[in-house]
Formats: C-alpha cells, structure tokens, sequence
C-alpha cells in the first residue's frame, strides 16, 4: 500500500537545508535531496548521512552556483558525480563542479557529444585525474545504506534523439522508498527500461523537464509515483499534457521554476518542500 507524505518530513526538510544547525540524523537509512533552480536544466545533489552524489550539473556558469552551495552546507567532497547524458543543460556545470571539489568517481553517459561544454569537462577530468566510468552494464554503490543503481542505455546510439535516449536512469533506494531519476530519456528509452523495471516507486524526477512522450503514460502507470519533480522553467515550461497526467494519476508534482525543491527521506516516507514558500 502507497505510503502517505508527511507533513511532519516537509518540516524536517526545510531544516536540514536552512542555515541553522541541523538537527540530529533520524534513525536508519535517510535520504535528502536539492533540486537546484537552474532553469530547464538538471543539477539535483542527494546527501546521505556522510556522503553526497550529484546528479548533472546544470548549464554552462552553473556550476559556480553548485560549489557554492556545497561550501554554504559544509560539502568538502562528493562521493559520486553522476553525468546523465551530455548535452549542455546537463554536463555545463561540471567543469567548475570538477575543478572545486574533489570527487571520488565519475559516472557518464555511453554517448559523447561536440560541444564546448563536454571539451571543458574532459579538460577538466584529466586536471583532476579522474577517469570517468562511461556506464555501459548495470552498476551499483552504497552510501550509509542507502543504495544507488545507475543503468545504462542498451544501445551506444539512438535514430531518434541519440543524446537524451542515451540517458543514465539512475534508481535509489533508501529504506522502503524507491526514488527514479530519469535524466532526459524520451520514449525509446522509457520503454526498453520498463520492461525490466516495472515496479512501482516512491518518487520520480521527472525525464526532459516535463516535456510530453508517448512513453509518459506508460511510466506513470507502471511506477506509480506518490509524488514527482519537473526541472523547468517560467521561459520554457513543462507542457501541459504531462501536468494532466500528473494531475490525473494524483502525483504531488513540484516545479523547480518555482523555486528550488527540497527532499527528504526517512526510509518510510518522502517529503517534498520548495525553499521560501
């Protein structure tokens, strides 16, 4: 049975994230979550008790935007940078995020793209000396018992959209709750992943900002979110086919053109909260 999204978690969210001491980390697996106000762009950092994963990095001068905000919640490293695909509102931040922070492992994308911003963030890798993981078999990692699955696309390059169906799905598991991150994978992509990955979830990022699939219904259906994250803008907002199916599946949906969204996480439910509303 679905669990309900406590009212008491958005409270425990905003404190976490505000300027005050946190409080104590509850008991067991927890999970917390920003999703950064970057236009209709990625960059979402997850923390768990003792690490941090980011999961894309926004467009280009971005990354600025990112480092600072580590340094504001005492962030000194991230466990893991997770590139989802490399077009530019994804990979354009990352260069700064590289040269800023140390970061353990780099997980990437199958499909490299001609692009200022994918040059500076291969710049970037060897002045670090990293060598990015390009995820080509299923993976995964745990971080203070929360766990990550990070799955690739099964074919190096796509006819339809080759970079965005090129997406890394990334699946957390944090106690009883599932959440999905879907980067930009469009309805090829969707649909190879549901044949192996039909169950239900807690929460899902939802994939190319809120733009309208044939791949969106199907999704909905078979994961059947509590509640969801759009990564859009006020310029360029999320259509509106993908709002009313929301709508109609009855999913608290949450618009980063608003504002920024907070996430947390106790391993038995989710709360969603966006920052100064």
């Amino acid at each position: 049975m679905k669990r309900r999204i406590s009212a008491l978690l958005c409270l425990l969210a905003a404190l976490l994230f505000c300027g005050a001491a946190a409080p104590a980390e509850p008991p067991g697996p927890a999970l917390r979550g920003y999703f950064f106000q970057a236009g209709k762009a990625d960059a979402i950092l997850l923390r768990t008790a003792n690490g941090a994963v980011l999961i894309d990095t926004g467009k280009k001068g971005f990354g600025k935007e990112i480092v600072d905000y580590c340094a504001a919640q005492g962030i000194e490293k991230l466990d893991c940078l997770i590139v989802t695909h490399f077009d530019k509102d994804h990979v354009g931040g990352a260069a700064k995020v590289l040269r800023a922070l140390p970061v353990t492992e780099v997980l990437q994308s199958v499909f490299p793209k001609n692009s200022k911003e994918y040059d500076n963030y291969r710049k970037a890798l060897r002045k670090a000396g990293l060598e990015p993981v390009t995820v080509r078999e299923e993976l995964s990692f745990t971080l203070d018992g929360v766990s990550f699955t990070v799955n690739p696309p099964r074919l190096e390059r796509y006819a339809d959209s080759p970079s965005n169906n090129a997406s890394l799905i990334v699946t957390v598991r944090c106690g009883a709750c599932r959440l999905l991150f879907l980067g930009d994978a469009e309805a090829l992509r969707l649909l190879e992943w549901l044949e192996g990955e039909s169950a239900p979830c807690d929460f899902i990022k939802m994939p190319h900002h809120g733009d309208w699939n044939s791949a969106i219904q199907p999704l909905l259906e078979e994961t059947l979110p509590l509640c969801a994250v759009v990564t859009s803008s006020k310029k360029e907002p999320e259509d509106p086919r993908t709002v009313g199916l929301l709508e109609r599946f009855e999913v608290e949906t949450f618009y980063t053109r608003e504002a920024p969204v907070l996430l947390a996480c106790d391993g038995e439910q989710i709360a969603l909260s966006y920052v100064g509303k």
